[in-house]
């Protein structure tokens, strides 16, 4: 299925004539990973900035010290931000950016273990949705990326 739906996003950039940016924080490359298993790849992706330490989010994306603060990194502000500067960053048409707490720790009162959120930014859209899952640290890093492609797929559906 993973395989199938890095494929299905491929063909439709490359049939949309799109490109494609990754801010990765809690995935730690393997959504680009996923995405250049695919041969042909590199029409359509142009690369991915793996930004796990708030000083690297900082430096490589961008993001507001103050916000990183008050949101914390594994936020909606946070990733919103990271996929709008890898998307500016790049020059691409499309970017994801995502951010979450994988396990076994990191989890606080007010933020679970598999706490995951995936922003989309566009011209035409600044989406970001809310996960949560229950799987080990592995697991949870799939089922990000997986929902990370989907959403990718949803958006590339929809759009002209």
């Amino acid at each position: 299925m993973t395989e199938s739906l890095a494929i299905t996003v491929g063909d439709l950039l490359r049939r949309k004539h799109l490109n494609l940016a990754l801010a990765e924080s809690c995935t730690g490359g393997l959504i680009a990973s996923l995405l250049t298993d695919v041969p042909g790849s590199s029409e359509y992706f142009l690369g991915s900035v793996v930004a796990y330490a708030y000083e690297a989010k900082e430096r490589l994306l961008d993001v507001p010290h103050d916000l990183l603060l008050q949101h914390g990194a594994v936020s909606e502000p946070v990733t919103r931000v990271i996929a709008q500067h890898a998307r500016a960053n790049f020059g691409a048409d499309v970017a994801i950016g995502i951010t979450g707490i994988m396990g076994p720790g990191g989890a606080t009162p007010t933020k679970p273990l598999g706490l995951t959120f995936i922003a989309l930014s566009a011209p035409d859209a600044n989406w970001c949705r809310k996960f949560v899952w229950t799987g080990n640290r592995l697991e949870n890093k799939h089922s990000s990326a997986i929902a990370a492609l989907g959403i990718l797929q949803e958006y590339l559906s929809r759009v002209g």
